[in-house]
């Protein structure tokens, strides 16, 4: 079952819901991992897109975006307001919805950080670190931003099940491309 969630008018897993399993077809999956490998030594980040469904968000494109931090770009991700809207809009163009968010974390573990949880506001979306040690990605984990408002907020840790399968045709997802 999926709840509307007014904020970003997109439709969420419910609470107890299979939301703690995050579906990837194994193109994205491939995709964040490789990001993450060429952005070291500085964190990469991006968007994950894919439909909401009754067992969850099922992702099926990771959008990869610009790190808009310049004073710590090794520690710190920021995907610049503009991009953002950009890459949601294009989503909805295809039919698809902003089901969370990826980063990397260069010689540290793909946990999340105070800063992390500071920093994450879209609920019911999941939030997915992959740690690249000395330029290889090693683990990636996810975790959903549960929680119905700031003040209650948490990540619970999510399992990432890999799907076979291509990513969506997308024109988001390769930044490069119009």
């Amino acid at each position: 079952m999926t709840t509307a969630n007014p904020q970003f008018g997109s439709s969420l897993p419910e609470r107890n819901s299979p939301a703690a399993v995050l579906a990837v077809t194994q193109a994205a999956y491939d995709q964040i991992r490789a990001h993450a490998e060429q952005t070291y030594p500085n964190e990469c980040c991006g968007a994950l897109l894919g439909v909401a469904t009754a067992d969850g968000w099922q992702v099926t494109v990771a959008v990869a975006a610009a790190n808009a931090r310049t004073d710590s770009a090794h520690n710190r991700y920021q995907i610049a307001p503009l991009e953002l809207v950009r890459i949601e809009r294009d989503a909805r163009r295809h039919g698809l919805g902003i089901a969370g968010f990826y980063h990397s974390h260069p010689d540290h573990p793909a946990q999340w950080s105070t800063t992390d949880f500071a920093e994450a506001h879209w609920l019911g979306c999941a939030y997915v670190i992959t740690q690249v040690i000395q330029g290889k990605a090693a683990d990636t984990n996810s975790f959903l931003l549960a929680g119905s408002s700031e003040e209650d907020k948490r990540f619970e840790p999510q399992a990432i099940r890999i799907e076979q399968g291509s990513a969506s045709p997308h024109p988001a997802a390769n930044p490069g491309e119009k």
